[in-house]
């Protein structure tokens, strides 16, 4: 699967631009955040990708941050939620507004989004406020889960957490108070460790 592409910003539409990688363009659909991030037509750029398989297409979908791909694929496993209204609703809200939407249940914001109406926006915070914890970007304000500091050995802690039993809310929040405590430059070890004293107690 292609995860990544840096190459030189060729060609940029109203969803869409096109990278050339070593002479081979690439159509990616991005959010508007993301092709505002890209910079200018002609100068370097890269972009964090997801390929979206289905029976008559296949797209690649393209993202400024990888924070921002991995909300788009929390955002796709919801039902009614496709490509389309994924990349709509990262183009109207930042990470951290959809973060606090779901961690707080509020539906309302979801649904400034084009296309997500009511209903869909109420599907949207429900099945994912235990989730939104696991990622990055939320601001930790109105009762959201404070936010995972980036880096591998956060992730991987709260990994672990989650296969201990615990809820993914909870091993994220346990590890960000962990991280807070021992430093980002801290082992994994330690900060499953510290982690799981703050999940359990």
């Amino acid at each position: 699967m292609i995860a990544k592409l840096s190459g030189r910003l060729d060609e940029v539409g109203e969803d869409w631009a096109i990278v050339d990688v070593q002479g081979v363009g690439y159509l990616v659909h991005c959010s508007t955040k993301t092709l505002a991030a890209l910079g200018e037509m002609g100068e370097a750029c890269t972009v964090h990708t997801d390929l979206q398989v289905s029976e008559n297409d296949m797209r690649l979908l393209g993202f400024a941050e990888s924070s921002e791909r991995d909300w788009f694929r929390l955002l796709t496993q919801v039902q009614g939620v496709g490509s389309k209204v994924g990349l709509a609703i990262l183009s109207a809200l930042s990470i951290g507004e959809v973060h606090d939407a779901c961690a707080g249940g509020d539906a309302a914001t979801v649904a400034r989004a084009n296309g997500v109406g009511p209903k869909l926006a109420g599907r949207i915070v429900n099945e994912l406020k235990d989730k939104a914890g696991a990622l990055p970007g939320g601001s930790g304000v109105g009762g959201a889960i404070a936010a995972v500091p980036k880096g591998g050995a956060s992730a991987d802690a709260v990994s672990a957490l989650e296969n201990l039993g615990f809820k993914p809310a909870v091993a994220a929040q346990a590890v960000a108070r962990a991280m807070a405590e021992l430093g980002e430059d801290a082992a994994e070890g330690d900060v499953i460790r510290v982690a799981l004293k703050k999940a359990a107690g």
